[in-house]
């Protein structure tokens, strides 16, 4: 297995700068494994794909306003932090640069229009990270942008764009993009049919977007993410697959934790609990709890495709992903989705 056995060629043109008004107004490719077709629809028409009995699995995660820019207390340098977990009593993990000027005891100011709020940087962790130390009752939050990818380069007019209709648990650095072309209407008349949805949480973090260096994806240092799977969508993903029905995953990262899951009870019902996953998941992992996936068009050589790939086949994945550039799909975090069955 090779890294660059995921490589595919992409107009720059066709990586989306804005999101798609309504939001089911995207296109939707179905990626039948089964009869080994191609199918071309939009995303509002998901549901004539789906049966009484399937199961949704949203990711509710939502996204922080976590970049912040202020300057250094005393030189007045400019600074950037991306907020990544709350720590709790004004405590935040945090991405920094430039980093070598933020040691332990450095000052920043942080500011947004006419508010501001100070943060001394308390330590430094294994991995770059810097822990920011804020007033107790300050919100740092307050001072922040909706942290988009960096090949997105348009403004966003609403930060709400990006996020989920179901956003709840606030904690990630990116969106769950697969869930972005839902609408509550959608999701009310996917009910009506019969179809549930249940919700887990995975806070995604600026790994994400980390590129695999290595020659071999086996290779690749995944990061790691907290999860959290509750008692209800864990008796609901068990009754689910009791009676037959398909579990379907809204992205990436619901396959990630509900696979880490099976791992962790080998194959037995899924119990609730939360955690911290690392799995990578390459062509060749035997799923275990998934049946079908609902996510956008991702990155070449990302561990994104590789996931893609594992569930659907190298071959058929990629045939489908050129397929999309010749009739100019929309790829990545605000562009279209792909259904696979």
């Amino acid at each position: 297995m090779h890294t660059d056995d995921f490589d595919y060629e992409l107009p720059p043109e066709l990586i989306a700068q804005t999101p798609a008004e309504p939001r089911d107004t995207s296109r939707l490719l179905i990626l039948d494994r089964g009869r080994g077709r191609v199918e071309h629809r939009t995303f509002a028409d998901i549901g004539a794909y789906l049966r009484p009995g399937d199961l949704l699995v949203v990711n509710d995660t939502r996204v922080l306003r976590a970049r912040l820019r202020g300057t250094l207390a005393v030189s007045g340098g400019n600074v950037e932090a991306l907020l990544l977990r709350d720590l709790g009593v004004g405590r935040w993990e945090a991405l920094v640069r430039p980093g070598r000027r933020l040691l332990p005891g450095r000052r920043i100011i942080f500011s947004r229009e006419s508010r501001s709020v100070e943060a001394e940087v308390e330590g430094v962790l294994d991995g770059g990270e810097r822990i920011l130390r804020f007033e107790p009752d300050s919100d740092p939050e307050a001072l922040g942008d909706t942290p988009l990818p960096p090949y997105i380069r348009a403004p966003l007019a609403d930060a709400e764009r990006y996020q989920t209709v179901y956003a709840r648990e606030r904690g990630s650095a990116a969106a769950p993009t697969a869930g972005l072309h839902f609408t509550p209407a959608l999701l009310e008349r996917l009910r009506g049919d019969g179809v549930g949805v249940a919700s887990v949480t995975l806070h995604i973090g600026p790994g994400t977007f980390r590129p695999v260096k290595s020659g071999d994806p086996r290779d690749h240092p995944m990061h790691a993410e907290f999860y959290h799977l509750g008692a209800e969508a864990a008796a609901t993903l068990a009754a689910t697959r009791e009676r037959g029905g398909r579990i379907i995953c809204v992205g990436t990262t619901v396959v990630r934790v509900l696979e880490h899951i099976a791992g962790l009870t080998n194959g037995a019902a899924p119990a609730p609990g939360d955690g911290w996953t690392r799995l990578l998941i390459l062509p060749g992992h035997s799923f275990r709890l998934v049946d079908g996936l609902i996510t956008n068009f991702h990155l070449p050589r990302s561990t994104l495709l590789m996931l893609v790939s594992a569930l659907a086949g190298r071959d058929a994945v990629l045939a489908a992903y050129r397929e999309a550039v010749a009739m100019h799909y929309r790829f990545f975090s605000f562009g279209d989705a792909m259904l696979v069955l």
